[in-house]
């Protein structure tokens, strides 16, 4: 069943679209991310523009943030306070994003952009899970099934100024490190139309030493604020958000998440990971083949004005 798409000004399949969003739902319940940057390249693939690709998931990402928001207010395994300082970053770096997205778009680089950030940094993030996931697996199988005991690192963080209490996380380290992971995690947002949570996550364990259990909830927490002002700014600047696109992809996420949730529970998190990494390989493989590869149609015809 073909839709025309508005904004997007493309048919697509109805069906493939609701398939996408159940399909990036499952990898966002078993694996605990957004899902935007595997549902963004997607969406590339299929024939969205980029600039509408980018608007549109970052509106998605709202209603699915939303959901696992709660339930991870009900088991109060989020830290508000470090979600508003990360929030105050986010925000700042959002703004700094969109205009630095529109300044492309009037240039007429934004798609060139915004598909080389997918591949550098999916190629980057995708090689780290990958490399950190092998060495988990056989450290798990010399210690014969027991996780080894995690050190606490005293590192940079805890000795510059501006420092708070942050009693959900236990920790008293100054704001300035949270700042700017959300300032990237913001920009990011902007120009990628990504939650940021693989980028959000890791920081949180390894730079700011925050307790995984509370890490996830927070990171849904600051991406639902920044995804919204994101699609604020998008929809009423470039006028790209695509809603009967947001639409259907909602739909296949929401019921997608339901199952991956229950798949995650039965998978042991390395062997999570590491199905992660590969995916996050893969796609940023075709991203790089499409950008590296000379196209079938070197010239395509636009409408010129008044002819």
């Amino acid at each position: 069943m073909q839709i025309y798409l508005p904004i997007a000004e493309v048919s697509v399949n109805a069906f493939l679209l609701l398939g996408l969003g159940g399909m990036v739902g499952v990898l966002s319940g078993m694996f605990g991310v957004g899902g935007g940057f595997l549902m963004t390249p997607l969406l590339f693939f299929i024939g969205i523009p980029p600039a509408v690709a980018v608007a549109t998931e970052a509106n998605q990402i709202v209603a699915s943030s939303f959901s696992g928001l709660l339930a991870h207010l009900k088991r109060k395994t989020v830290d508000l306070r470090m979600g508003v300082v990360l929030l105050i970053g986010g925000l700042i770096g959002a703004a700094v994003g969109v205009f630095v997205f529109n300044y492309l778009k009037s240039l007429g680089q934004v798609d060139l952009l915004v598909r080389l950030c997918y591949v550098v940094f999916l190629g980057i993030i995708g090689a780290l899970m990958f490399i950190e996931s092998l060495r988990a697996i056989r450290k798990m199988r010399q210690s014969g099934g027991v996780a080894p005991a995690k050190r606490k690192h005293r590192g940079w963080v805890t000795a510059l100024p501006f420092k708070m209490r942050f009693r959900t996380s236990g920790l008293y380290i100054s704001v300035i490190p949270p700042i700017m992971v959300g300032v990237l995690v913001g920009i990011l947002a902007a120009i990628m139309g990504v939650g940021g949570g693989f980028i959000m996550v890791p920081a949180m364990i390894y730079i700011l030493h925050m307790p995984t259990k509370v890490v996830v909830g927070t990171s849904l927490f600051q991406i639902i604020f920044v995804t919204a002002f994101t699609t604020l700014l998008h929809a009423t600047t470039n006028f790209t958000v695509d809603m009967a696109l947001a639409v259907l992809l909602l739909v296949g996420g929401v019921i997608g998440a339901q199952i991956g949730t229950r798949i995650g529970v039965k998978l042991k998190a390395e062997q999570l990971r590491i199905l992660l990494a590969i995916l996050v390989l893969v796609v940023c493989g075709k991203l790089a083949l499409d950008l590296l590869l000379q196209p079938g149609e070197l010239y395509s015809i636009g409408d010129v004005e008044g002819h």
